[in-house]
């Protein structure tokens, strides 16, 4: 088996201070990788709190770098639920309002689902779409992935137990029976996570600290899904607040803005 991702474990006093410094994470990131003429950034986002946080800081964060910046960026999402994009529960959707309106990303930089579809001609069908985005790589590799973990230890739609975690062959699966609704959902899988330049978790509040526990410091058989993103050569960042960090006793950066 090969040896972990090197991990970098940072902790902040609040939700917003996280968030100011995952806007600033994802800016810098996007700036190494354009400094190359003819570049594009990669980006994956993830859904839940992580929309607001994001809607609330990257806007400001990314001006400076200007329209001409953002027009090098590529934006696909680590899951989404099989709902219309109107619909509340669509991780699109809800990207769609609250953050794409607020920067100078056109629809033909978003990779997204086909909600009409049924689940699997959908998670084809977003595959096919990843493979044209990044043509040249046999698994598609994001520079970036910003992915939440649930207190179960999911992350995408990669729950505990569940056959998906043996999936090796397919960069995109469909999932009909997702423990936490809606049912109908597509996610990346394993391979694709774990090929990414970077990875970086975030998680926030007390009701993580136990799960995060287990991923961070426990050594378990059967390790929960969250605790199987390894990036074979990128890196591996977690950015927790206080409370979702309070149980930890392994090392971690401390970071404040005060």
């Amino acid at each position: 088996m090969a040896a972990p991702a090197p991990r970098l474990i940072s902790v902040f006093s609040s939700p917003q201070e996280l968030g100011a410094s995952l806007a600033q994470l994802v800016v810098q990131q996007a700036a190494c990788c354009l400094a190359d003429a003819g570049a594009r950034f990669t980006l994956g986002l993830s859904g839940g709190s992580l929309v607001s946080m994001l809607a609330r800081e990257l806007p400001a964060a990314a001006a400076p770098a200007g329209p001409a910046s953002l027009a090098r960026w590529t934006l696909g999402f680590c899951d989404e639920r099989l709902v219309p994009f109107e619909h509340a529960e669509s991780t699109y959707g809800l990207y769609r309002t609250h953050l794409l309106s607020k920067l100078p990303i056109f629809d033909s930089q978003v990779i997204t689902i086909n909600p009409a579809l049924p689940v699997e001609a959908a998670a084809e069908d977003y595959a096919k779409k990843l493979r044209q985005a990044f043509q040249g790589d046999s698994i598609p590799v994001f520079d970036l992935l910003i992915l939440g973990v649930g207190p179960d230890g999911h992350t995408c739609s990669l729950f505990p137990d569940h056959p998906l975690l043996q999936e090796r062959e397919k960069i995109v699966a469909p999932i009909r029976d997702s423990p936490k609704p809606p049912p109908q959902r597509v996610t990346l899988t394993l391979p694709v996570l774990n090929a990414a330049r970077t990875v970086i978790f975030v998680a926030t509040g007390e009701g993580k600290a136990a799960i995060l526990k287990r991923i961070l410091e426990d050594k378990e058989e059967n390790p929960l899904p969250a605790a199987l993103v390894q990036p074979s050569t990128g890196k591996l960042c977690w950015f927790l607040d206080e409370a979702a960090a309070r149980l930890l006793t392994v090392p971690f950066e401390k970071h404040s803005t005060l």
